[in-house]
């Protein structure tokens, strides 16, 4: 079981592997972790792909078969679970999951879903990744209430990110939706044939690197930021980026680039 990160060029591809549905361990949420830092700070890297080993699974959530580590203390135990800062070194705690989602990521990350992609595997895609492809057999759902879990599922950023009502049956049913339901309310950005899915997600990452990695990182920090200000805040905070950035690249080096060559 592990996160396969590979490296290619300006392109970074992440894959969930373990077994046929990819469950996710404290381990493999380490291992991503870890994976994201490097991510972020290599600046040679420009953008993301995140995806599930096999046919079967982009993930099928958290590993319930797989015990949480603890300490037999309650009180190091209830701070671990408060606080993610209280995960000991090498711990393969699942409360690494809660580091990897707090992560200040400024790099975009493409999700290529196949199969099943559930519980905390949905979790992972909808705030690790920006755009989405998924193939016609995928299937996206939130069954922890059927185990007694509510509240594990990001149902709190679900209603940000999809219709409201949609996010609630969800959570509240426990029942998956198909890549259909997935692409009309916009989960997906598309769906294509099982053989087009890394294919197209490594189209659009190539659309994306060819672009200077700070006019990557302004769009980023201007769309995430201005998402819950007012029209006029967020019309002023995109401006003062622009004006950050035309300043940083100059306008010699933006004429330069491949775009303004053609």
């Amino acid at each position: 079981m592990s996160i396969d990160y590979v490296k290619a060029g300006p392109v970074a591809t992440f894959t969930l592997r373990n077994g046929k549905v990819n469950p996710l361990t404290g381990e493999m949420h380490r291992q991503m972790h870890d994976a994201l830092v490097d991510f972020l700070a290599d600046p040679e890297l420009k953008v993301g792909i995140l995806t599930g080993a096999g046919e079967r699974a982009f993930s099928a959530g958290d590993d319930i078969k797989t015990d949480d580590p603890v300490t037999g203390d309650p009180v190091t135990d209830l701070l671990t679970v408060m606080s993610p800062t209280h995960v000991a070194a090498g711990s393969d705690s699942f409360e690494w999951a809660n580091d990897v989602l707090r992560l200040d990521r400024t790099k975009p990350i493409i999700g290529a879903v196949r199969g099943w992609c559930l519980g905390r595997g949905l979790e992972y895609l909808v705030l690790l990744t920006d755009i989405r492809i998924a193939t016609p057999d995928a299937k996206f759902g939130l069954p922890e209430i059927a185990y007694g879990m509510g509240g594990l599922g990001g149902t709190m950023q679900l209603t940000r990110r999809l219709p409201a009502t949609t996010a609630w049956e969800m959570a509240l049913t426990g029942e998956p939706i198909d890549a259909a339901e997935a692409l009309r309310i916009h989960l997906v950005n598309r769906v294509v044939a099982p053989e087009d899915l890394m294919p197209e997600a490594e189209r659009i990452a190539v659309l994306i690197a060819r672009h200077p990695l700070l006019a990557i990182r302004v769009e980023m920090e201007a769309l995430r930021r201005s998402e819950n200000l007012s029209p006029d805040d967020a019309y002023a905070l995109g401006t003062h980026l622009y004006r950050l950035q035309r300043l940083a690249l100059g306008e010699s080096d933006v004429q330069d680039t491949f775009l303004y060559k053609r």
